[in-house]
């Protein structure tokens, strides 16, 4: 079981999420729905991997993805836009394509795990 931070300023997205998580048997962190307070969620939460929106209320995680890049902790992006919405260093990042099932999200949970 993993703990996972939920980073997705749509809540009714973040919810589903939440519960696949749990489906799949992870804890879900979160959600966190802004850039700040997802940076604070990776400075003072404990977990394992982290799924984060692109998007958040307009502007961009990037900034949540150096800092988890920095502290070694694996990531997906979710986005509707897929990998079109990656910039460098991120282009090589999986992308979670919204909008997602219970599969899409084991597959790419389990590769950030192996």
């Amino acid at each position: 079981m993993a703990r996972v931070l939920i980073v997705e300023d749509e809540m009714l997205v973040a919810m589903l999420l939440e519960d696949m998580l749990a489906d799949l048997g992870h804890e879900p962190v979160g959600p966190v729905m802004r850039v700040d307070a997802a940076l604070r969620a990776v400075a003072e939460e404990a977990f394992d991997i982290a799924v984060l929106d692109i998007n958040l209320a307009g502007k961009v995680s990037f900034p949540v993805a150096e800092k988890l890049a920095s502290l070694g902790i694996p990531f997906v992006f979710a986005s509707g836009y897929g990998r079109a919405g990656l910039v460098a260093p991120f282009s090589d990042i999986p992308v979670l394509q919204k909008p997602y099932d219970l599969n899409d999200l084991s597959r790419h949970l389990l590769l950030l795990e192996s």
